[in-house]
């Protein structure tokens, strides 16, 4: 399944978020995510050799959040940004947040 080919969808808010389980399985399709206790979102750390670089990765990720209508929280540092993904609509993880992140991975 190549989740990079998909679009977000809007998830309205009367939709069931992903079961740990689902969660799970969906996971074994972007690498290196990790699916947090409850399933309620995903994390992924990526590295870079300085500050700029990891701005600049983050300025990749803006234009993909928006075209998808799908934003990410942003944890960042010199040398590290960490990308938070969850559907707030459902209070946890939808297909939307695996699409997006797969994308994510697509610009490294």
């Amino acid at each position: 399944m190549d989740l990079a080919q998909k679009k977000c969808v809007a998830c309205e808010g009367g939709a069931q978020p992903m079961t740990p389980m689902e969660a799970e399985a969906m996971s074994k399709h972007v690498d290196g995510w990790i699916v947090a206790r409850g399933a309620k979102n995903i994390s992924k750390k990526f590295t870079f050799r300085n500050f700029v670089e990891v701005m600049a990765f983050a300025n990749k990720i803006t234009p993909i959040a928006e075209s998808e209508g799908h934003h990410p929280d942003l944890s960042l540092g010199w040398g590290r940004i960490e990308v938070e993904l969850t559907t707030h609509a459902i209070g946890g993880l939808s297909e939307n947040d695996f699409i997006l992140a797969a994308k994510i991975d697509k610009i490294i």
